[in-house]
């Protein structure tokens, strides 16, 4: 009798290009079936991503408001696609600021909490460090004539993975020269601009495969990803070094958590929403 298939039977590569694999397909498939999938689909990454960071806070003995600080990151989702895709008026965003409030009087009545303002502090960052990101996505999709485009997402996304591929395959070829020593030691100059030289190349395909967006503007978003994805991975280094951790999580075999998978679009992404609005 076969042995059951056990991901962990194979190496560190294997299961990344697995799990890879397995998530890309989730993903692109929802993001193209149907607005709504996209929606439930990227609401539950956002979940566990930010569940992620309240845990990881609360690793180094911070008291954030896990629950509520994720429920809020979810409304906030839930408001801007649904105010973008023209469900309800935008005059509902107003709702964020009191929604918002209730982290304070939810503080004042934990009577065990030493350092409140601490936690408050936290909520708030998991919020804005995590949830807004992903929100903008949503900003992002519809900023084409006001319709949801999975072009500009798998697009991102697409240019998002050949990033990080190329950089770990230039980096573990040619890596000699540390991009930044003190925060990711394994990280390289070289990495990086074999990350860009794909990026670039996969944005030249799209620009001639999609017609959504301007090869210009592919170009664009490639160069916000290249740069700021780049500092979303190493900001999130600088975090979990902070914490004395490696991995964020366990739950992607071979990538460790959600936030280690998406860090760099948690930067990337508000850059790429501003982008698509302005110009």
């Amino acid at each position: 009798m076969r042995d059951r298939f056990n991901i962990n039977n194979y190496s560190n590569l294997g299961q990344r290009v697995i799990t890879a694999l397995i998530g890309a397909s989730l993903i692109v498939g929802a993001s193209i079936y149907s607005e709504w999938t996209y929606f439930i689909v990227f609401g539950t990454i956002l979940g566990f991503c930010q569940m992620e960071f309240y845990k990881l806070s609360g690793l180094d003995g911070l008291l954030p408001l896990k629950s509520f600080g994720t429920f809020l990151g979810l409304s906030i989702f839930v408001l801007t696609f649904t105010i973008e895709f023209g469900h309800i008026d935008d005059k509902f965003y107003f709702l964020i600021f009191p929604l918002s409030s209730l982290v304070f009087f939810i503080k004042l009545y934990r009577k065990s909490d030493k350092k409140p303002f601490t936690g408050v502090a936290y909520t708030f960052l998991g919020i804005f460090y995590v949830a807004i990101p992903f929100s903008l996505l949503n900003v992002a999709a519809f900023a084409v004539d006001d319709t949801f485009h999975y072009e500009i997402i798998i697009g991102s996304l697409f240019i998002l993975w050949a990033t990080d591929t190329g950089a770990y395959f230039a980096g573990t070829k040619f890596g000699k020269t540390k991009l930044f020593e003190r925060v990711s030691p394994k990280k390289s100059w070289e990495g990086f601009l074999g990350g860009a030289v794909l990026a670039y190349v996969l944005a030249y395909g799209l620009g001639i495969y999609f017609n959504t967006l301007a090869i210009w503007q592919w170009y664009s978003i490639a160069t916000i990803i290249i740069v700021a994805g780049t500092y979303g991975d190493l900001i999130e280094s600088l975090f979990k070094r902070s914490i004395a951790i490696k991995d964020s999580g366990r739950m992607l075999p071979g990538h460790g958590g959600f936030m280690d998978r998406f860090d760099g679009l948690l930067l990337s992404a508000p850059f790429i929403a501003a982008f698509l609005k302005i110009f």
